[in-house]
């Protein structure tokens, strides 16, 4: 919990500086049966961030990265577009998305864990080619669609919440029970901390790369078809643009090391809240928009700061300060040293 600390209260001065500049920012309305307000309206447009967060923490928790979710989210919502346009069903054309986005992901774990390809090269590759494919299926246009039953997906309601906070609830809940309910986390760190140890102890650590690589293409899949959903259009050439650096970021904020071994769904989650947020205080602030890039960056290196245990220890008691060696580490100076007490 120690390690969640920092990124509470990062997340708590937010919206605090919200409330300063809107007064109204925590209240949430009812209208015509639908949560309404600022606080809804970070979780609503953060929940793609954080699905796709969510799969990159566990790529990189087995040593990884994983650059291509952007392209993966453009293609999801390209070729789900395409098809209900053509006439197909809402449900076939969204299985159709989402198994793509399984074989693209496979493909990426494959590249990693079956030829040994450095997995920022091999993600690499899937970035530039997928945002061309995007292209291709939209045939460089932006599809525009009219089903009422794929809006649902990122702009409906349900029982007044909003339909994509459920899907991310329902993700996290799902991922927290295969990864913490069940020895699949486990695994997963045994590979990130040492995945050569974890195979000579029986560990297939190929295939739970190739899963987890998967799964962050599914995760990045659903976030496309919420984004394309919510505008009822795809664009294959802006859809999830950087969104695969802002999950990198969201990932490390919760604490996660880029090293992998341990991970922290919670911590990502916060994360991802703290960077949606940052971006409407952006907004509310009335930061001009040529400096946006900046102001964030300057904001995100500040919280990575806060919670380095070294800069806080070096910032708030002094890097030349030290504190009296007690009775023990005199006696093991002594021991070192060969003297008899």
């Amino acid at each position: 919990m120690r390690r969640l600390l920092w990124p509470v209260v990062v997340l708590v001065l937010l919206l605090a500086l919200n409330v300063f500049f809107t007064p109204s920012f925590f209240s949430i309305q009812v209208r015509d049966g639908h949560l309404y307000g600022s606080l809804i309206d970070i979780l609503r447009f953060g929940a793609p961030l954080i699905l796709v967060s969510l799969g990159m923490t566990l790529v990189i928790a087995t040593g990884g990265i994983d650059l291509s979710v952007g392209s993966v989210v453009a293609i999801s919502g390209a070729l789900a577009c395409l098809q209900i346009s053509q006439d197909q069903s809402v449900f076939a054309a969204v299985a159709l998305a989402l198994g793509l986005c399984l074989v693209l992901g496979a493909w990426n774990g494959f590249l990693v864990a079956g030829i040994g390809i450095q997995p920022i090269i091999a993600t690499l590759i899937l970035m530039v080619a997928g945002r061309g494919l995007a292209q291709l299926i939209t045939d460089g246009q932006i599809i525009t669609v009219n089903s009422p039953s794929y809006k649902v997906i990122g702009g409906g309601y349900l029982l007044t919440v909003p339909f994509g906070i459920l899907i991310v609830l329902v993700v996290l809940a799902i991922t927290a029970f295969l990864t913490r309910r069940l020895a699949l986390g486990m695994l997963i760190e045994s590979v990130g901390g040492n995945a050569e140890a974890s195979r000579l102890a029986g560990i297939r650590s190929r295939g739970i790369i190739i899963m987890v690589y998967a799964f962050a293409a599914l995760c990045a899949g659903v976030a496309g078809l919420m984004i394309s959903s919510n505008v009822s259009s795809a664009d294959g050439n802006n859809a999830g643009l950087w969104i695969e650096l802002d999950a990198i970021l969201a990932v490390v904020i919760g604490g996660t090391s880029l090293a992998g071994g341990r991970f922290s769904l919670g911590g990502t989650v916060l994360g991802a809240l703290i960077i949606q947020t940052l971006t409407t205080t952006i907004y509310s602030i009335g930061v001009p928009p040529e400096t946006t890039l900046l102001f964030k960056a300057l904001v995100v290196t500040a919280v990575c700061l806060i919670q380095s245990p070294s800069f806080r220890e070096k910032v708030f008691r002094g890097r030349g300060r030290a504190a009296p060696p007690g009775p023990a580490a005199e006696e093991k100076v002594r021991v070192r040293e060969g003297v008899r007490p």
